[in-house]
Order: C-alpha cells, then sequence, then structure tokens
C-alpha cells in the first residue's frame, strides 16, 4: 500500500469507528516509513474532521463521535510516541478539565477530541478536578489553552476559583481559557475573567484557532 492510500487508510479507519483498523493502519504507516506527524495531520486528523462535520450537521451523534474518538486515539498511541521530542516542542498545547464536585465528562470528552484533531496536543485533567490543580498545570506546563466545563450550577464556583487562581498568579497572559457547560454564559465568563463562553466543542475548537492565529501574527 502507498502512502497516498495508506492516509486514506487512516482517515477512514476514524470515519467507520474502527478502533482496531486504525491501530494496525498506524503500525503500517510507521513500518513503511511514513513521518509520524503526517501520519496524524493528514490521516487521523482528516477523519476526525469528517466526523466533526457531520456531527455539526446532525448527520451522526455523539455515541458515533465517541468511537470515533476511540478510534483515533487507538492510532494516536502508536503515533505520538514515535514522533521526535524536539517536533513537539512547538506543537499547541492545551489543558482540559471538570472543575471540582462535578463528574460529567461527555462534554469535556468531545472538546479533547476536536482539540486533539484540530492539532493540540490535549493534557486531559479529567473530572472534579481542584482548582489548585488545574492552575499548577497551567503554570507548569506553559499551555496555549485551558478549556474548563461544569454541567452544574454549585460547581460554577470551582471554575470561578480556578479562573481566579490562573488569573492572579499570571499565567492567563500565556494562554487562552474558555470555559463551556449548561449553566454557564457569556457574561459569567466575563464576570470571572475567562476569555469566552463555548456553546460547544466546534465553538470552542473555532475560537480558540481564530485567537490562536491572532497571537501568531
Amino acid at each position: 500500500m502507498n502512502d497516498k492510500k495508506l492516509l486514506k487508510e487512516l482517515a477512514d479507519s476514524v470515519v467507520a469507528c474502527d478502533p482496531n483498523r486504525a491501530r494496525i493502519a498506524s503500525e503500517e504507516a510507521l513500518k513503511e516509513g511514513i513521518d509520524p506527524v503526517e501520519a496524524i495531520n493528514k490521516g487521523l486528523v482528516i477523519g476526525m474532521g469528517v466526523i466533526g462535520n457531520d456531527y455539526a450537521e446532525h448527520k451522526i451523534y455523539l455515541p458515533q463521535v465517541l468511537v470515533a474518538a476511540h478510534s483515533m486515539y487507538e492510532g494516536l498511541n502508536v503515533l505520538l510516541p514515535a514522533i521526535p521530542k524536539g517536533d513537539l516542542s512547538d506543537a499547541k498545547t492545551a489543558i482540559t478539565a471538570v472543575v471540582q464536585g462535578d463528574v460529567h465528562d461527555i462534554g469535556k470528552n468531545i472538546v479533547k477530541t476536536m482539540l486533539t484533531a484540530g492539532g493540540y496536543i490535549v493534557n486531559d485533567l479529567g473530572k472534579d478536578v481542584t482548582p489548585s490543580s488545574i492552575a499548577n498545570t497551567a503554570k507548569e506546563t506553559s499551555v496555549n489553552v485551558v478549556c474548563l466545563s461544569t454541567l452544574m450550577t454549585p460547581t460554577m464556583d470551582s471554575m470561578q476559583e480556578a479562573v481566579k487562581l490562573i488569573n492572579d498568579n499570571g499565567y492567563h497572559k500565556n494562554c487562552i481559557i474558555t470555559i463551556g457547560g449548561p449553566p454557564t454564559s457569556e457574561k459569567f465568563a466575563k464576570e470571572i475573567g475567562a476569555d469566552h463562553r463555548d456553546d460547544d466543542a466546534q465553538s470552542c475548537v473555532k475560537y480558540v484557532n481564530s485567537k490562536m492565529k491572532k497571537e501568531v501574527k
């Protein structure tokens, strides 16, 4: 199988929601000498882009997105370790987390998936994450983007505290902070010092990409 067909197979494996196929295609890509970054960006990411567009157009639903994401990560588990560390030094980085007191992480997982598909190296802190853990990770890893979510009104205080710590410690000057979840609003984002409130994963990635392009200029 030539390089072009292998890249298409990587993309198709994600669209087909087939984790095993994605893993095998990724292993074959490395065996054939395809650059792992190219395999990710011109293979797996292309496939996840198709999934993202189909989801935005309501052609597919959440279960398909999650299985497609699992397929993409099966491929990434093979390809990422093969990338020389120097090639990742200039990569865009992001943190995703559900704030302390909340364990609902489906929305966060979709954001993580879409950011990864957009070329970001994502450090997923998980759910029920303390404000100090979020702020400390923002400091230690010098991330470009911090994405926080909550599904419940009471845990908005944890979100506010996390953003406050990032701002008070001066880390915000180096990163974009976005928030999401049903109880949040654009007004709340401004009140707590975040940059943006996301309606969904697509709007999150679209916003941070627009901000990143301006910063590069």
